[in-house]
Order: structure tokens, then C-alpha cells, then sequence
């Protein structure tokens, strides 16, 4: 009877041993390797991050993209932002996505002043593609001018002002705002009542959803966030890699701006099959109205029920 209890304890005491010893060193070992895995994939591979910088899509578009920023500067962040821009042989991002700056270019000096950042870089820099020339200025003036405290960029290579395309004659200002557009777009047939509007699409990268600015020129007096959902909505979309998740029976019955909200009331269309709105479809939205007015708010609402509320801090 002792020998059987003295076996009883030795085998608890044994296997409680072993499980101490099996949490302890688990979390110490398997974790750290997903978190590796997890954090490059959050910065590189499924776009979540902090800030957005545009990369260049199989198709030449823009698309927007999230990386991690950790500086303590606005110039630190700055440069970050520009090295992921930058061609190099070592891209971590998705390969259908690729950086727009000359390979081997460098940054030989930054600086914020007045909330516009001048940029001086090698002369590299003149030797991107003639068909690229204005996607590089909006890749560049697009990401920086995302940043608290950049309105405004100018671009210097080798200490002197660009004036003009490396490879054109059309001008550019001293200093460059998000009104050079983005992802260009003409659809005019006449030169009065043009428009100028950015719509959001989607395009799916690796099974994730990545969003596709486009300035697009229309002869179109409208309301622009009429323009835009009609453009979303439409069944035909000139880009066969962008598309819109909105229901093309979807109507905007009213909107209203109130100081910094912007109130868009829509049919039940918007809905999917399972009473939902989709992610995607809010984020769309979002991203169109907030380029295009200055309010940092959007209330969503369906028949007049608000259904989302979106900030603009708050889009992925």
C-alpha cells in the first residue's frame, strides 16, 4: 500500500513537473517566431501599418499601401517613406506591387519648413521611365502630403528646383500639392464644367483588398459625391483590375455636409445578401469623400438610419 501511494506521488509530482516546464518554455520559443512572421506581414503583406505610401501596380496605377513608421521626426518618417519608394533588389513587398524611385537613387537632404518638405535627391532620379515621369511625382507628393504637418512638397535634384517632367516640358509648381491628381483620368468631351473628382476602387493583391485612387476629369456639374457614387456604381468600370463592390442598384437619396461631417443617406441596396454593409464598400466610400471634401467625418446611413459612423483616422 506505501510502495503504490510513494509511486502515486513520485508520478504527480513528475507529470506537474513537466507541465510547469512545458509552459514555461512554449510561449519562449513558438511565439516569438509567428510574431516575426506576423509583424512582417503586417507591414509589408496584408497593409496594415501606420502610414500610406503608393506603390505601382502590374497595371501602372498607384495603389495605396501601408508600412510601419517609427521615427520621433517628421524627417526621419520622411526618409522612410522615400526608401520604400526606392527600387532596390531586395523588395518586401507583395510582387505585384513594386517601388517607383530609380534604383540607386539617393535622398542627399531633407527639410521641413513651413509645413512644405523640400527634397533633394542624386540625380538618379532623372532616370526614371518616360511613362512613369508623372506617376513618380504623384507617388511621391501623395505619400509625404499624407503626413500631419506636410501640405507641400518640393522637389530638388542635385540642389536645383525640378521645373519640369524629367522627359517632357510640362511644368511643375515650385511647390506640389494633391492637386496634381492621381492616377489621371480624362474623360471630357468638351472644355467647360469639368470636374475634377477622386474616386476610390478596390484591387485584390495576394487575397487582400488594396484601394486605387483615380482623378478622374469629367464634364460634369454635379455634386462630386454624385459623380462618385454613380461611378461606383456603374456595371462598366474602364479598368478591369479595379473594381467596386457597391451595388449597382444602390442610390444616394440625400446628403448633407454639416461643418465637419458629411451625412450620405443611401436605398437598402446598400446592403449585402446577409444584411451587412461590406468593409470594402465603406471604405470606398470613406477614402472618396474624405479627397474630396474637407470633413473628417462621414455618417452612413440607409433610409435614413444611421447603419456606420467613419472617421478618417480610422481607415485602414
Amino acid at each position: 500500500m506505501i510502495k503504490k501511494k510513494a509511486i502515486r506521488k513520485i508520478f504527480i509530482t513528475t507529470m506537474s513537473l513537466f507541465i510547469i516546464l512545458t509552459i514555461y518554455f512554449i510561449p519562449l520559443s513558438v511565439p516569438q517566431e509567428k510574431t516575426l512572421t506576423t509583424n512582417l506581414e503586417l507591414e509589408y503583406i496584408t497593409s496594415l501599418g501606420n502610414h500610406s505610401i503608393y506603390l505601382l501596380n502590374e497595371n501602372n496605377y498607384l495603389v495605396k499601401t501601408k508600412i510601419l513608421l517609427d521615427g520621433t521626426t517628421t524627417e526621419e518618417n520622411i526618409k522612410t517613406m522615400l526608401s520604400n519608394l526606392t527600387c532596390s533588389k531586395d523588395s518586401k513587398f507583395p510582387n505585384s506591387l513594386k517601388a517607383i524611385i530609380p534604383l540607386n537613387t539617393k535622398v542627399k537632404s531633407v527639410l521641413l519648413e513651413d509645413s512644405i518638405a523640400t527634397i533633394n535627391f542624386s540625380k538618379e532620379f532623372l532616370n526614371i521611365e518616360e511613362n512613369l515621369e508623372e506617376k513618380l511625382i504623384e507617388a511621391i507628393v501623395y505619400s509625404l502630403t499624407g503626413l500631419k504637418g506636410v501640405d507641400g512638397v518640393t522637389i530638388k535634384v542635385e540642389n536645383e528646383t525640378l521645373t519640369n517632367l524629367p522627359h517632357s516640358a510640362k511644368e511643375l509648381d515650385p511647390v506640389l500639392t494633391r492637386k496634381i491628381g492621381i492616377n489621371k483620368n480624362y474623360d471630357l468631351t468638351g472644355t467647360k464644367n469639368i470636374n475634377k473628382v477622386v474616386i476610390y476602387y478596390t484591387e485584390n493583391i495576394d487575397d487582400t483588398a488594396y484601394y486605387v485612387p483615380v482623378t478622374k476629369y469629367v464634364n460634369d456639374a454635379r455634386d462630386k459625391i454624385s459623380i462618385i457614387i454613380e461611378e461606383l456604381t456603374t456595371s462598366y468600370i474602364y479598368e478591369p483590375n479595379l473594381s467596386s463592390l457597391i451595388n449597382e442598384n444602390t442610390v444616394l437619396l440625400d446628403q448633407a455636409q454639416e461643418d465637419d461631417l458629411m451625412i450620405l443617406n443611401f436605398n437598402d441596396a446598400l446592403f449585402d445578401a446577409d444584411g451587412q454593409i461590406k468593409e470594402e464598400v465603406l471604405y470606398t466610400i470613406g477614402y472618396s469623400v474624405f479627397d474630396n471634401y474637407d470633413v473628417n467625418t462621414t455618417s452612413i446611413r440607409v433610409n435614413g438610419e444611421e447603419q456606420k459612423v467613419i472617421k478618417k483616422t480610422d481607415l485602414p
